[in-house]
């Protein structure tokens, strides 16, 4: 039986082509911008939630080159991916990246991150999980850490709200995400007393970064 949220599998050959197709790029930017925005250096402890095919990897990598990486995706052929992409592009630090199949249930108890990372992630899901989710990923956050963020914002467009209905609609079928339409994603952080810094929109304010503390 397939794992929860694992059913990316069916878009992980062709995600990234298709996300550079709709939005050039604007999702890779708005990653770039939250991390130079938040990203701690040094030794640190990083949780990546729904990282998918590992390009993140490199960028956080790079400007964090000593830090220590839980790289969670529910996804088997996602995960793979991002194997197979820190294995060709940055090797020397493969010891620093523990690849795990699963879901934000699979956290263990103790585990504590100085960074938590969702990036074009918590948007799939519908607003009772997005809630539980955001709860157990916030218990995994160290005192002081931070909460990076980039994803697509509240849409305030009638085009913002034709790509989102059209991005849902295509997920939904292709996938079987549980949002039909942007959660709450902004108040569900809030509610675990965090606050945001911005970071930077992007794509005509449909794409927002942001540093949570």
């Amino acid at each position: 039986m397939p794992l929860p949220d694992s059913g990316f599998d069916s878009v992980a050959a062709f995600y990234d082509a298709l996300a550079r197709l709709v939005y050039g790029p604007a999702l890779r930017r708005a990653q770039q911008a939250a991390l130079d925005a938040g990203l701690p250096t040094g030794s640190v402890q990083i949780l990546i939630i729904g990282g998918g095919t590992g390009w993140v990897l490199g960028e956080v990598l790079r400007r964090s080159p000593t830090a220590r990486i839980v790289y969670l995706e529910a996804s088997p052929r996602m995960l793979a991916l991002s194997q197979a992409w820190l294995h060709q592009h940055l090797p020397q630090h493969l010891a620093q990246v523990e690849f795990r199949l699963g879901t934000e249930a699979t956290l263990l108890p103790h585990e504590r991150f100085k960074v938590v990372l969702t990036f074009f992630f918590l948007d799939l899901f519908e607003p009772v999980r997005l809630r539980a989710i955001v709860k157990h990923l916030r218990m995994a956050l160290v005192p002081g850490g931070v909460w990076l963020l980039a994803d697509f914002a509240e849409p305030r467009r009638w085009w913002h709200r034709a790509l989102l209905w059209l991005m849902y609609r295509f997920f939904g079928l292709s996938t079987g995400i549980s949002a039909r339409q942007r959660p709450p994603i902004e108040a569900e952080l809030r509610r675990t007393e965090l606050a945001p810094t911005p970071a930077g929109i992007f794509f005509g304010g449909m794409v927002e970064a942001s540093v949570w503390r």
